[in-house]
């Protein structure tokens, strides 16, 4: 099987993607039931287009100064973009920063390591003007952290910092439902299998469930998505067959439910990302498996029903999904790592039919390389962020108007 680089690389076992700043469900035109496989004809189902004129990178970041390799999802406050890098900056432990809409960037916090926390993997949400986000490595007992900064850039602190009890390697973006923060754990907790907690913004944190692993799930990647007062993720391991699952599970922390277990066959592997819920159907990505090895992108209703939209092919197509969808317009736009007609991954849109499009393969230097996070729409346009590529290599942040 093809594994990324891009999470696997930098973290190791902690390898996600995920959707930055979506802290509910996002109910924006569809079927409301889940389609079978798409039928399309062989060669026929991408653009094989290498850019598009709506494509525009924003900014190439710089490396030492500025950090490098965001692998997380942007945020958008008050005409800004906000996100985070893995990697560089002062103590080559990652930044947060704000960009314009113009592209003037502005670093807010270099991550010191250590208490600080140091390699933020995820995106960030905004309470009150102030932001919050997770560190997977660092603080305390050198776990992770949850964090917040003021939206001007002052005050960082840190709110928490897990321990092997409550969790270890937080990778996933918090979501917010009221006044509270919910999040996942990769690792840690009973089982070192991950959990899923909840932390007011002072900091009072608990955890709502350990994973058990094979039965249960493992290992949960992804952001949680909140649709009517329940949480829904997936973990990238466990279930019945190893291979992850789709679960559900009260704000309460009671009533854990898996919704499907991926067999690691035509219905995918390794859900990566969290979920977008869309008419009364959760829609997500799997990184490999499918008809064609290649990942997903799947549908599943509340109540477990399963189908495969769509299953990725080899180049000019996309392969290797690590990041979730964002719903525009009636249909869905997602990010592969690989692929595309320089290999170095794909901005793709897809109907709730399945019908998939190519409508951006990355090109490297200049260009980006290897998205791993998911997209945000703001007005109708799409923001996200490379890994790699870039003017100089480090990552970069880019627009695409579909």
């Amino acid at each position: 099987m093809k594994i990324s680089r891009g999470r696997y690389a930098l973290l190791g076992c902690a390898a996600a993607a995920l959707l930055a700043g979506c802290d509910g469900p996002q109910p924006v035109g569809a079927t409301g039931t889940i389609p079978k496989t798409a039928a399309v004809a062989p060669g026929s189902h991408f653009a094989n287009a290498a850019t598009t004129q709506q494509y525009q990178v924003l900014y190439s970041f710089l490396g030492a100064t500025d950090g490098a390799n965001p692998i997380a999802g942007l945020f958008y406050v008050k005409g800004k973009l906000y996100g985070t890098t893995f990697t560089a900056g002062a103590s080559n432990a990652g930044t947060i920063f704000a960009v314009s809409m113009s592209g003037i960037e502005k670093v807010l916090h270099n991550f010191g390591g250590s208490l600080d926390g140091s390699g933020p993997s995820a995106g960030l949400i905004g309470i009150k003007g102030s932001l919050y986000g997770t560190t997977a490595y660092g603080g305390a007992n050198g776990f992770g952290t949850v964090f917040t900064i003021k939206s001007s850039g002052k005050d960082e602190a840190v709110t928490h910092s897990f321990g092997t009890g409550d969790g270890t390697d937080p990778v996933a973006s918090l979501i917010r439902v009221g006044g509270v923060l919910y999040g996942t754990t990769e690792t840690g907790g009973a089982n070192n299998a991950g959990t899923i907690f909840t932390i007011t913004p002072s900091g009072t944190e608990s955890v709502l469930h350990s994973f058990g692993g094979l039965g249960d799930g493992a290992n949960p990647y992804g952001s949680l998505i909140n649709v009517s007062g329940e949480l829904y993720g997936t973990t990238r391991g466990g279930g019945g067959h190893n291979d992850g699952t789709v679960f559900g599970i009260k704000k309460s922390g009671s009533g854990e439910t898996v919704l499907h277990s991926f067999t690691g066959g035509g219905d995918g592997k390794f859900p990566l990302a969290g979920l977008v819920y869309v008419g009364d159907v959760l829609y997500g990505t799997t990184h490999i498996g499918g008809a064609n090895g290649d990942g997903t992108v799947f549908g599943v209703t509340r109540t477990g029903v399963e189908s495969v939209l769509y299953s990725f092919k080899s180049a000019p197509d996309g392969y290797d999904p690590s990041a979730g969808l964002t719903s525009v317009g009636g249909s869905l736009y997602g990010t592969t790592t690989h692929g595309g007609v320089n290999y170095l991954g794909t901005v793709f849109a897809i109907t709730p039919s399945g019908a998939e499009s190519v409508i951006h393969s990355f090109g490297g230097t200049g260009d980006g390389a290897m998205p791993l996070a998911g997209l945000l729409n703001v007005n109708g346009t799409l923001y996200g962020t490379t890994e790699d590529g870039g003017a100089n290599g480090f990552g970069a942040i880019f627009s695409l108007t579909p």
